[in-house]
């Protein structure tokens, strides 16, 4: 027993470990252009525009890179005009009242409030607290200027490095989606199949299938939101701009095909439990296909014959579901339906008609 607390144990920190490890790798290619900005705005504040102490310009560098993709610019914007309220208001709470707790607790609440009033975005609210308390514990009102300066720098440089020398390329953003989303059912509906074959062991695996179609949901949400980020990015960089009527609308038509899946799935999940013994082995080979299909095209989502291969795949499944006897359970009637219509769904998102014998 103590054994198998352990192995447990063991297995528990080593998926911890193995999503940190996956959590550092895939924000790497953002981290490193927030260091690489903070550097950049500190150097142009004080070497070229002589500041003795720039701390808002990497500050509002990296904030204003903080954000979901294709937001980035925006949020620049808001973080000027949060850290402006906050230098201004610190300035003034210190000429009129001095230094200490009371000026800070005044300015920092009055800069919040002012924020909320004239923007009401979060990144402005925080960016004009941290400008009001910046400009009152440095107790120095005269650098007022030169800290909107490092402000107007450090944005400058996140506006360059968002929409210039790191602008994500917004096609391969969402494929990469996509593919995580496809990923995703495939585990869903293999789990599924492991579950119908396997009746010793079934409770536990129906389980995992079940937690794996739900997790789709939220694939689902991401993949709406990359869909939106991917649209702004390529609005609002230069670079990216002339993507938006070709290969972006393509990418974007198939999230919304992808959407449909997804909802496919969500749709068998609920009857699982419920489906009888002889159904679930009739469905479980159907799903295996499902699964491999899926499996394949979540590898090159936008590849033209790995959507060929997976629309004749499930040619077979789209056949073989199509008889419902009136006197079926209405579960399985309702199951069958279900795996009928990811086929189909995954047939539509492939967006190829497969040779029909």
């Amino acid at each position: 027993m103590l054994r198998a607390a352990a192995h447990e144990l063991e297995m528990r920190a080593s998926g911890a470990a193995s999503r940190a490890w996956h959590r550092l790798v895939s924000e790497m290619p953002l981290l490193v252009p927030k260091t690489l900005a903070a550097t950049t705005a500190w150097f142009l504040a004080s070497l070229v525009a002589d500041h003795a102490e720039p701390f808002f310009a990497p500050i509002a560098a990296v904030v204003a890179l903080n954000a979901p993709l294709g937001h980035r610019g925006v949020n620049a914007f808001r973080v000027v005009i949060g850290i402006v309220i906050g230098i201004l208001v610190g300035t003034a709470a210190f000429h009129i009242v001095g230094g200490g707790y009371g000026t800070l607790t005044l300015a920092t609440f009055a800069a919040m409030a002012i924020a909320t009033m004239l923007v009401g975005a979060r990144a402005a609210i925080g960016q004009s607290a941290s400008g009001a308390i910046l400009t009152v514990v440095a107790a120095r009102s005269d650098v007022g200027s030169n800290h909107l300066e490092d402000a107007l720098i450090g944005a400058g440089v996140a506006l360059v490095f968002s929409q210039f020398l790191f602008s994500p390329e917004p096609v391969r953003l969402l494929r990469r989606v996509e593919s995580t989303t496809l990923h995703e059912m495939s585990i869903g509906l293999a789990l599924t199949a492991d579950a119908f074959e396997r009746a010793a062991d079934r409770p536990r695996l129906l389980q995992r299938a079940l937690d794996a179609l739900h997790s789709v949901r939220m694939r689902l949400a991401e993949l709406e939101e990359a869909s939106a980020a991917s649209d702004a990015t390529a609005r609002h960089s230069p670079i990216w701009r002339f993507l938006r009527r070709g290969r972006l609308a393509t990418a974007r038509e198939d999230a919304e095909r992808l959407d449909m899946l997804g909802a496919s799935c969500l749709m068998l999940a609920r009857m699982l439990p419920s489906v009888t013994l002889d159904e679930r082995r009739r469905l479980a080979p159907r799903l295996r296909d499902l699964a491999d299909a899926l499996a394949e095209l979540a590898e090159a989502p936008d590849a033209s014959d790995a959507r060929a291969r997976a629309a004749e795949r499930v040619l077979a499944i789209t056949r073989a579901a199509n008889g419902i006897d009136p006197m079926m359970d209405p579960y399985d009637a309702a199951a069958r339906v279900a795996v009928r219509t990811i086929a189909d769904d995954l047939i539509a998102f492939a967006q190829i008609a497969p040779k029909r014998s």
